[in-house]
């Protein structure tokens, strides 16, 4: 029976933590038994048994890190002993390679292209050097005919080769009495790296919109009610927010996009990432093909992904591929917010609280309004200023116009 590895639960992890072993050594286990729940640079998952058999060996405490690939438990069947298993081809303090490493180390890589000289480079690999920053010239390819290809971007960027020099931290006021120095978890280390490639690497640009959500407010009260004799789960603003931005994004495809170097990637499908708060931190469920999805399905769909997430039970595929995310801080009374983006996205929508105001009616009256206001953080390479603005104008146009939205 194989050993148990690392796995890889998200498409840029490359080590988890053992947050928790859920079964001890010398358990029966049986496929589909949750074995441990892992930490990964997105979130703290579940990690579910495949085979029958005992609980053998733990080599990966609670609290230690493992890179993705190296063997952290052995599970034997009835019969099997260690001596049958790889278990007898390494020993615990020596891990085995991650996949991607030991394909490497099977393949002679083709030196870097000379300057001037076409780069050859997988689809795949392109869009992956695009969004770290990494230049395809200075990598060696180990693809067919010297074709550079995933792993190599993968390994140029961990590589002692292309780490940068780290800034100097800085200064930190000394701990005083009653102070806590608390360590930073996988997710949290991810989020401050890719935040701060994001805010440095992508040149971004801010528009904001007022919605006027009186009529939004009167027809989801009106449906609520007629859900709640009927039985059924309430519609929040976010539903029918995200089923406007899903019909906003299909008259204005421009938005649905990412920067791949040396392309722009439109993508077919609206996949909507909704940014949900988790235990230290933030996590983006994807809502997919959302130009598909009536408003109760969104619901639904939301809801669910929502639940999962915050039980840490959502699957690696489930928090990858979003193209546009929404993040929407209403429900804690922000009122007008700005995020930064989501790469390799070109578009992240803020959405803030709907608050009472004193309002110009058509006929030049002050009267009392209900507001929205919506942020939006744009990549520059990839979405224009005015293509954006046409964007927000379709999303309000049917944020005031709910029934819309109903057909």
């Amino acid at each position: 029976m194989p050993l148990i590895n690392m796995p890889k639960l998200s498409d840029t992890m490359t080590e988890g933590t053992i947050a928790r072993w859920k079964k001890k050594k010398g358990d029966v286990i049986e496929s589909g038994d949750v074995l441990a729940e892992i930490e990964t640079d997105k979130a703290t998952m579940e990690m579910e048994a495949f085979d029958d058999g005992i609980l053998t060996e733990i080599f990966v405490p609670e609290g230690e890190s493992a890179a993705v690939g190296t063997r952290i438990a052995l599970i034997l069947g009835e019969g099997e002993s260690a001596e049958t298993t790889e278990i007898s081809q390494a020993s615990p303090s020596s891990p085995t390679l991650p996949a991607a490493t030991a394909a490497q180390k099977q393949k002679t890589p083709a030196p870097p292209p000379a300057a001037g000289e076409r780069v050859k480079a997988s689809p795949l690999a392109k869009k992956l050097a695009a969004e770290r920053g990494v230049s395809l010239s200075g990598i060696s390819g180990t693809g067919p005919g010297g074709r550079i290809v995933a792993r190599d971007v993968h390994a140029s960027a961990t590589g002692p080769a292309a780490a940068p020099s780290p800034a100097a931290p800085l200064p930190v006021p000394k701990p005083g009495a009653g102070d806590q120095r608390l360590p930073v978890s996988n997710m949290r280390k991810v989020i401050a790296e890719r935040l701060l490639a994001s805010k440095t690497q992508i040149p971004h640009f801010y528009l904001s919109i007022e919605v006027d959500a009186a009529a939004l407010s009167r027809v989801r009260k009106e449906l609520n009610v007629a859900n709640e004799s009927a039985g059924l789960p309430k519609l929040t603003v976010n539903d029918f927010i995200l089923l406007a931005v899903s019909r906003a994004v299909e008259s204005h495809p421009a938005v649905n996009a990412s920067w791949a170097g040396d392309a722009i990637i439109q993508y077919a499908g609206v996949h909507i990432a909704v940014a949900v708060s988790v235990e230290d931190g933030l996590l983006t469920p994807v809502l997919r093909d959302a130009q598909n999805l009536n408003l109760r399905e969104i619901s639904a769909r939301v809801k669910d992904l929502a639940a999962r997430a915050r039980d840490k039970k959502l699957k690696p595929e489930e928090f990858q591929g979003g193209t546009i995310t929404v993040s929407n801080l209403g429900a804690f009374g922000v009122g007008q917010f700005y995020a930064i983006l989501n790469p390799p996205q070109a578009v992240i929508l803020a959405i803030g609280a709907i608050v009472k105001k004193p309002v110009v009616n058509a006929a030049g009256e002050v009267v009392v309004g209900e507001r929205m206001s919506i942020g939006l953080s744009g990549d520059h390479r990839v979405v224009d200023g005015a293509v954006a603005a046409q964007f927000l104008a379709a999303l309000r146009r049917l944020l005031e116009n709910p029934a819309l939205l109903l057909f």
